[in-house]
């Protein structure tokens, strides 16, 4: 029996955008959000019934009580195939590491020349940066500060609380940009502020996964990263390894050696003397 996860992954980007927002929320809490009633998740989709409706429908269901039973049925056989998958595959950390491995390679391969181009000049020209992501993606907008600070002044990351947020929106201009990590299960809070920021007339960098951020249309650049493929865990390494890629490209763009040895200089000169 083939995975509905798999079926709703294959016809994702032929649906239209309601549809997508459905597939979106199932994914993301599979199977359990498939097992409440049709109005709650189209309510959680911010859709109409019928707009799930019709997503079950081109499933081949002729219910919403058929797809559930579909999805109990393939949940059921997943849990089993995971187990024997586990009790055969525990010791393989080959394969681990291949699968990470393979993983990067399709992330990098995803970013391409023109993407980071067009990225990269944003981030280059525009009059402050700012970079924020989720509980786990933060951690690839902090480096992207830290670095990107070395080579541009006006790069910031975006502070935790909402009163922290809320007055780094005061000044904020269409010659701003922000930068957002998103990926499942996306972060309502780095929404928020992207909207935020949005309706300031800044402009967006999202980096995201393959099922799409809900931010995607807001995007001015979208970076899509493919369906982590490193096993049980989201890797990381592929956001960091795009966010290097990204910062090769600004720095294409800014040439800056001059700012590099000042910091370098600047770093010395703080530093404890030697005994």
């Amino acid at each position: 029996m083939e995975p509905l996860e798999t079926r709703l992954s294959a016809i994702y980007s032929e649906l239209p955008s309601g549809e997508r927002a459905v597939v979106r929320v199932l994914l993301d809490d599979y199977p359990f959000a498939a097992l409440g009633s049709l109005r709650a998740l189209a309510e959680r989709a911010g859709v109409s019934p019928p707009t799930a409706s019709r997503l079950v429908s081109r499933l081949g269901f002729d219910g919403f009580a058929d797809f559930q039973a579909a999805v109990r049925a393939t949940a059921r056989e997943q849990d089993r195939s995971r187990l024997r998958e586990f009790v055969t595959q525990h010791s393989d950390t080959d394969r681990a590491a291949e699968n990470l491995k393979a993983g990067l390679e399709s992330a990098l391969t995803s970013a391409t020349g023109p993407l980071l181009a067009a990225a990269a000049t944003r981030l280059a020209e525009a009059k402050e940066v700012w970079a924020l992501g989720g509980p786990l993606s933060e951690l690839a907008a902090e480096y992207l500060i830290r670095q990107l600070a070395g080579l541009r002044p006006g790069a910031h990351r975006v502070p935790d609380s909402p009163h922290a947020r809320a007055r780094t929106l005061l000044d904020m201009s269409p010659s701003d940009v922000v930068v957002a990590y998103d990926f499942r299960r996306y972060s309502a809070d780095t929404a928020r502020y992207v909207h935020a920021a949005r309706s300031r007339g800044a402009r967006l960098v999202l980096v995201t996964d393959a099922w799409e951020s809900p931010l995607a249309d807001q995007a001015d650049v979208l970076i899509r990263l493919p369906r982590e493929a490193a096993g049980p865990i989201a890797p990381l390494t592929h956001e960091i390894a795009v966010t290097e890629l990204l910062l090769v490209a600004i720095a294409a763009q800014l040439a800056p050696a001059t700012r590099l040895a000042e910091l370098d200089a600047l770093t010395h000169d703080l530093l404890p003397p030697t005994s």
